[in-house]
């Protein structure tokens, strides 16, 4: 199972089929539009909007599906739902190049020629788009259904529940693709297991990171009875650091609250935890607009940087940047950079937070940390992949040792990158203790259950207002 070659499965047959799209509309255009027109392959060869259409606005339908999130989870998809997405991205794209590309073009004073080529143009689009679409989407299930494809699968839990979820998964006349590979028990100090009759046993819950970089596990199915909150949340809050899927076997509680969604009339129902989850195309689109504002941030305001530079250097002795390690996605580290706010030696005695009063700042280190530009030069994280701008705030090892051990859900936010401005920055400033990270904890997994482009830029908005208001701290 190829995820990237299934991928370009997909972008090959976009772009190919574009192509055809816009030959056949061409080819409408001159010979129904354009009536009478000899259509010949030396008029084609010589027409640059042909070629045009050809070769370049292929590329723009490729852009368009990838930031409408189509060639995300490639092996999970729902067919209906792809047609519905491939439709709405056919018109936005549709209107797009008729707009650019099309209304100028006169052929006559009668607009119905234009209804005419707009609707031929999506049509043509939607349907070869659609048509090859499905054909790929629906080998590849076939695939799935047969098990010639599969998804490593833990199991978490070892009781009847666990047995029962086993053999309805693997006796299912069509696969959903669990390829189960052992699992995992919660009941300390026993010995007999349930599921041991079916499949292997693989450790303690508290190994599952462990086990699942050793077996690959892609899908990880939670076993045990709903009425078990608080085990079920040490195993979830264990797991938020490792990119599987994490979904839990629904009871009746489950499915009268409304949590049980319904993504195939066939296979097992079951809860996919989704905390910190964001639309596929919003996903997209948040990681280039992360890369457009920070490309403007840092070429704009090059000039102003090179004067706070200076400022640094004269205000004390030592490098103009601060460099540290944090901690980020699924928990790598990475190196933050910052302006130097503080004298060299500030944390001789081991590590510190800073206070609102704090004599290891600077007096320029103070002016920069209350108007946030001591973090402008976290721009280049975010361009590297390191950070995003809108994230719950990357901390030191050595500080979320102390914060986990007062509130273990801190590991969630190892779910998302961090950012340079969060909605718990924008409420505390620099927190000055850890009580006070686990204060801000809270406006942070507030944010990842709501994370969406929208309340990114309502963060975005209140951090520049902090800015220019001199109210950080």
């Amino acid at each position: 199972m190829n995820r990237k070659i299934e991928v370009l499965k997909y972008i090959a047959s976009d772009y190919l089929t574009s192509a055809l799209a816009w030959f056949l509309f061409f080819a409408f255009r001159k010979k129904v539009i354009e009536w009478p027109y000899e259509l010949t392959l030396e008029q084609i060869s010589s027409n640059s909007k042909f070629w045009f259409g050809i070769i370049f606005i292929p590329f723009g339908w490729v852009i368009l599906y990838a930031v409408q999130g189509l060639y995300h989870n490639v092996f999970r998809k729902s067919r209906l739902k792809e047609f519905a997405q491939v439709f709405i991205s056919c018109l936005l794209g549709s209107l797009v190049i008729f707009f650019l590309f099309v209304l100028d073009d006169r052929t006559d004073n009668n607009y119905k020629s234009y209804y005419k080529s707009f609707l031929f143009l999506l049509s043509a689009q939607f349907v070869l788009n659609g048509v090859f679409r499905y054909i790929i989407t629906t080998l590849s299930a076939r695939k799935i259904h047969k098990r010639i494809i599969g998804f490593n699968t833990l199991i978490i839990g070892s009781n009847e529940k666990a047995a029962k979820l086993y053999q309805e998964l693997e006796n299912a006349k069509r696969s959903a693709g669990y390829k189960i590979v052992g699992f995992v028990n919660v009941d300390e100090g026993k010995e007999n297991y349930v599921l041991s009759n079916f499949t292997t046993y693989l450790g303690s819950f508290k190994e599952a990171q462990k086990i699942i970089s050793e077996h690959q596990v892609e899908e990880v199915i939670i076993a045990l009875e709903s009425k078990e909150h608080e085990m079920i949340q040490n195993i979830l809050t264990n797991l938020q650091e490792s990119d599987v899927k994490v979904k839990i076997i629904p009871d009746l509680y489950n499915i009268l609250t409304g949590q049980v969604k319904m993504n195939s009339i066939l296979h097992t129902a079951l809860i996919e935890i989704t905390i910190g989850n964001m639309a596929s195309w919003q996903i997209v689109s948040k990681r280039l607009l992360d890369i457009f504002i920070s490309v403007f941030v840092l070429l704009i305001g090059a000039p102003f940087y090179f004067l706070v530079a200076l400022l640094v250097k004269m205000s004390s002795k030592g490098p103009i940047f601060f460099t540290q390690e944090r901690i980020g996605l699924r928990g790598k580290p990475f190196k933050i950079i910052k302006f130097r706010s503080m004298y060299t030696d500030a944390e001789k005695d081991g590590p510190a937070l800073s206070t609102d009063k704090d004599s290891r700042i600077t007096p320029i280190g103070r002016f920069l940390r209350k108007t946030r530009i001591d973090e402008t030069p976290q721009f280049w994280n975010v361009l590297t992949g390191d950070m995003s701008i809108v994230g719950p705030r990357p901390e030191r090892q050595f500080f979320i040792d102390q914060i986990i051990q007062k509130a273990p859900q801190y590991k969630y936010l190892h779910r998302v990158k961090p950012g340079i401005t969060s909605w718990g920055q924008v409420k505390y400033g620099y927190a000055e203790n850890v009580n006070e990270m686990v204060d801000r904890l809270e406006y942070d997994l507030i944010y990842m259950e709501n994370r969406s482009l929208l309340v990114d830029f309502k963060i975005m908005i209140h951090t520049i207002l902090v800015i220019f208001q001199g109210r950080g701290k």
